[in-house]
């Protein structure tokens, strides 16, 4: 059995973002020479998350509302996390629902998704550098 290992960089310029990753998790897959495995994808900051799910704008913009209802920024106050200096305990809360990695099979050398899948980046406190590691094993 082979393994490959590599990391994705990102420094979102935002507070919060939701990135399509799939075309470099591709790429990946393509770099490994693996035909027949598997592919972690996980996000390597506790703020930070990846997960799958359609491209579709609405869709990100329904998650927005959504994890905001669930875990509201402000008031900052309103978490205990907060009294450490920080201000991102909702960013916490928001990567435990939306998740930490994914695993995709790999058939015939691609990606073995469902309709409408791709694999997503998603930040939840920006505005510093931050890494997704890929991790893929099989022949």
């Amino acid at each position: 059995m082979k393994s490959y290992r590599k990391e994705l960089w990102f420094n979102v310029p935002t507070r919060r973002a939701f990135i399509n990753i799939t075309p470099q998790v591709e790429e990946a897959v393509r770099e490994s020479g693996i035909r027949e495995g598997l592919v972690l994808v996980n996000a390597m900051h506790i703020t930070a998350s990846v997960f799958i799910n359609d491209d579709e704008a609405g869709l990100h913009q329904d998650y927005e509302r959504w994890l905001e209802q669930l875990a509201p920024h402000e008031p900052t106050s309103q978490y205990l996390h907060n009294r450490t200096g920080e201000d991102n305990a909702d960013a916490h809360l928001k990567r435990q629902i939306m998740g930490r990695e994914v695993v995709v099979a790999i058939t015939n050398g691609r990606l073995d998704f469902g309709p409408w899948e791709q694999i997503f980046y998603g930040e939840f406190d920006g505005r510093r550098r931050k890494r997704v590691l890929i991790k893929i094993i099989g022949e």
